[in-house]
């Protein structure tokens, strides 16, 4: 059964090393690209323009319900992968974790955001574009397993 906004409270925070089995555990669950453990740890230890956030649960013993992990190069920040897990959709989580890094580019001095989606997942793309994302093109068999086109979608901001 999936959690409403009433029954689950969260925080979004920094994501920590102990935090990435549990990011791996839902990049693996939801189907995203895969990364992998070392990736994410390399991303979060050695890039000092990355922006890693994780949404915790303040009822689930500090779960890691979702996770966002961004990068900002020159003025963009570039989506790298978010997940949020199945049961804890739709209460606003990965909203609120694009928000969180969205902001905190400002400070690096991104002035527009990047992401990739699957052409077919209409969830996300409805989600960003309630943000003001806006698709500018296309790329062919960008993902695998299955092969797909993604979406290249923007926020300027």
């Amino acid at each position: 059964m999936s959690a409403t906004l009433f029954d689950v409270g969260y925080e979004i925070t920094q994501m920590l090393e102990a935090d990435l089995p549990a990011v791996v555990e839902l990049e693996e669950m939801t189907g995203l690209s895969r990364w992998g453990y070392e990736a994410y740890k390399i991303e979060l230890f050695y890039n000092p323009m990355s922006i890693m956030r994780v949404a915790r649960g303040l009822t689930e013993r500090s779960r890691v319900l979702g996770f966002v992990a961004s990068r900002v190069t020159f003025d963009e920040l570039h989506i790298n992968n978010i997940a949020v897990h199945p049961d804890f959709r739709r209460i606003r989580i990965a909203s609120e974790l694009l928000k969180t890094v969205i902001r905190q580019s400002y400070s690096y001095g991104s002035r527009r955001c990047l992401l990739e989606v699957r052409a077919s997942n209409e969830p996300a793309q409805c989600l960003y574009r309630k943000l003001g994302f806006r698709v500018i093109g296309r790329r062919r068999d960008y993902y695998t397993q299955p092969t797909e086109d993604a979406l290249v979608m923007q926020l300027i901001y």
